[in-house]
C-alpha cells in the first residue's frame, strides 16, 4: 500500500469507527432495521444527488444491476442489521473490536476464491491469533455454554461475528467490480441502492416505523451522520482502496476502527473498557500484522544483521 492508500485507511477506519457511536446514539429511540434501512436510503440520496451534479452516468447493465444487490445484501443489509441489533445488547466499543475480526475472516474466504491471494502458513497464524483474540473478548465460558446459556448478550456478540463473516465474504466479492470497470462512486451507489430496495419492504412489513414517535434531534442529526459519512463517503473510499490495494489490505481497517469507536464510546456514551477488550485488542493486532507480513519480514532482517 502506497502512502496515498494509508491515508484513505485512515480516513475510513475514522468514518467506520464513528458508526459504532452513531449506532450507539440511534438504537436509544429507533429500531434496528428501521436504523439501517435509513442508512442506506439516505446514503442513496447523498450519491445519487451527486451524481446528477456531477455528471455521473447512471449504470444500466442488468448483470451490473445484480451484482449490486448482491453486494448490498451481503455488504450493508445482512451486516448492518447484525450489528445493529447487537448494539441493542452491547456497546459501541466491544462491537467494533468484534469486528475487527473482519481481515480474519477475509483471508480464509480470499484464499479460496481469489487467486492472488493465496492462503500461507503466516496469513494461518494470523488467522489464528486474530481468532483467539475475540474468543478472549467475548469469553471462552460464554462459547462453551452457548447452547445452554444464549443470553441476549452472548447472540449480540455472535450476530456482530456473523457481520464480519458477511462484509469478508462482501470484500471478496466486491473484487469484480474492478474487473467489470465499475468506478468507485457507481460501485458504492449502486450497492446501498440495492440494500435499500431489499430492506424497505422489510421494515415496511416487520417495524412499521411510519407508526413510530418522530426521533429527537440528537438521533436525527446521528442517522445524518451515519449515512453521510459513515456509508456513502466511506464507500467510496473502501472501493478505491480494494481497487488498488487488494482484499485483504482493505480490511485492514477494521482494526483500526476500534480505537476510534471506543475512545467515542467511553467519551460521550460513557461505555466502560474492561481490561480483557485492550488483551484482545492486542492479540488480534498481532494477527493482523502477521497478515500483513511486512512486520515479520523486517524483524527476520534486523535478526539476522545481529
Amino acid at each position: 500500500m502506497g502512502t496515498k492508500d494509508w491515508v484513505m485507511l485512515l480516513l475510513l477506519s475514522f468514518l467506520w469507527g464513528g458508526s459504532f457511536f452513531f449506532i450507539g446514539v440511534a438504537v436509544t429511540e429507533l429500531p434496528p432495521l428501521t436504523i439501517v434501512t435509513l442508512r442506506v436510503g439516505l446514503a442513496a440520496m447523498t450519491l445519487w444527488a451527486i451524481a446528477l451534479l456531477t455528471g455521473y452516468e447512471l449504470p444500466k447493465s442488468l448483470a451490473l444491476w445484480r451484482a449490486f444487490f448482491v453486494m448490498g445484501l451481503i455488504s450493508n443489509a445482512v451486516p448492518f442489521s447484525l450489528i445493529v441489533w447487537g448494539q441493542t445488547h452491547i456497546g459501541a466499543g466491544l462491537a467494533s473490536i468484534i469486528n475487527a475480526a473482519t481481515p480474519l475472516f477475509t483471508v480464509l474466504i480470499a484464499g479460496v476464491f481469489l487467486s492472488d491471494e493465496h492462503i500461507t502458513p503466516q496469513k494461518i497464524i494470523g488467522v489464528l491469533a486474530g481468532l483467539t483474540g475475540v474468543t478472549i473478548l467475548i469469553g471462552p465460558s460464554a462459547l462453551l455454554d452457548v447452547g445452554a446459556h444464549m443470553d441476549k448478550s452472548t447472540l449480540a456478540q455472535l450476530a456482530v461475528i456473523g457481520a464480519a463473516v458477511s462484509y469478508g465474504c462482501a470484500t471478496v466479492f466486491g473484487r469484480r467490480f474492478k474487473a467489470m470497470g465499475v468506478s468507485p462512486f457507481n460501485t458504492a451507489a449502486g450497492q446501498v441502492t440495492g440494500s435499500t430496495l431489499i430492506l424497505l419492504p422489510m421494515v415496511m412489513l416487520i417495524e412499521r416505523p411510519y407508526e413510530l414517535a418522530i426521533p429527537s434531534a440528537r438521533v436525527w442529526l446521528s442517522i445524518m451522520c451515519l449515512a453521510v459519512f459513515s456509508t456513502a463517503l466511506a464507500y467510496i473510499l473502501f472501493f478505491r482502496i480494494l481497487e488498488s490495494s487488494g482484499a485483504t489490505n482493505v480490511v485492514l481497517v477494521t482494526f483500526l476502527a476500534p480505537v476510534t469507536a471506543s475512545f467515542l464510546g467511553w467519551l460521550v456514551l460513557g461505555e466502560q473498557l474492561h481490561g480483557r477488550y485492550f488483551l484482545a485488542m492486542a492479540i488480534i493486532g498481532l494477527g493482523l500484522a502477521a497478515i500483513d507480513g511486512r512486520l515479520w519480514a523486517r524483524l527476520r532482517a534486523a535478526s539476522k544483521n545481529i
